[in-house]
């Protein structure tokens, strides 16, 4: 363990929606033997986590946030030709929790991935509002309606870079840990058109991740397949299972 501790680590977490609960059992496991974080990048689920411990909340304060977080104020429904819902309650959650910050403002280096969904161009989000930064990356195409921000129009950055590992590229790390939350299958059967849609979403992820872990010193993978991506009432187990699969694999480190 000495010399993990010793690494300049950066951490990049992934996306997975309610999934994403797995990430504060991974902060706990890494604050827990003392392993500090010099720079964090986030995609989607993984951005909402990410700016708040950029910003200096601690696991237990991301914790509660979003678990008082009423995210069935997520489903207003929109009148926009782009999408059927809309995900501003997100960035309104942020500015809540930690004001209206910019990147350049944040205790850890911080960066987000975001699409364009014009071009198809991975966009590298780590300057201006971080607020709408985490909006853009959470923005699940055809769910939520996309996010016009830098004359770019934004959906999830899920679709390019699921494991943000990019959004670290330059920072002053030399050890890389990256999470990711999407299940290799999952035998639930979708209920509902946004599961239908988010399903969909995933299928394209999963093609495009297996190339993308290379850059990764190390991946954390707790078995999910027992999950779904929507269900608010898992956050206590989710981020339990990211705690102990993180506590097992710096254990062997």
């Amino acid at each position: 363990m000495s010399s993990l501790k010793e690494k300049k680590i950066g951490l990049a977490l992934g996306g997975g929606a309610v999934l994403g609960a797995v990430h504060i059992g991974v902060l706990y496991a890494l604050e827990e033997k003392n392993i500090e974080i010099k720079a964090i990048s986030g995609t989607s689920a993984g951005a909402i986590v990410a700016a708040f411990y950029a910003f200096g909340k601690t696991p237990k304060e991301i914790e509660e946030i979003v678990t008082k977080f009423e995210w069935k104020k997520l489903s207003s429904l929109t009148l926009s030709k782009y999408g059927v819902l809309s995900n501003e309650k997100v960035g309104e959650m942020i500015k809540e929790n930690i004001g209206e910050k910019k990147f350049n403002e944040s205790n850890i280096p911080l960066g987000m991935i975001a699409t364009d969904i014009t071009t198809g161009e991975k966009i590298i989000l780590d300057k201006g509002s971080v607020a709408d930064a985490v909006v853009a990356s959470t923005c699940i195409p055809g769910i939520f309606v996309p996010v016009e921000l830098g004359g770019r129009f934004l959906v999830d950055g899920g679709i390019v870079e699921n494991i943000p590992l990019s959004a670290l590229k330059g920072k002053d790390i030399d050890f890389v840990i990256g999470v990711d939350l999407i299940p290799d299958r999952s035998y639930k059967k979708p209920e509902n058109v946004i599961e239908v849609l988010y399903n969909s979403f995933n299928f394209l992820v999963k093609i495009n991740k297996r190339a993308q872990t290379k850059d990764a010193n190390i991946i954390i993978k707790p078995d999910l397949s027992e999950f779904n991506a929507v269900d608010m009432s898992q956050i206590k187990n989710l981020i339990q299972i990211g705690y102990e699969e993180t506590k097992r694999i710096i254990k062997n480190l």
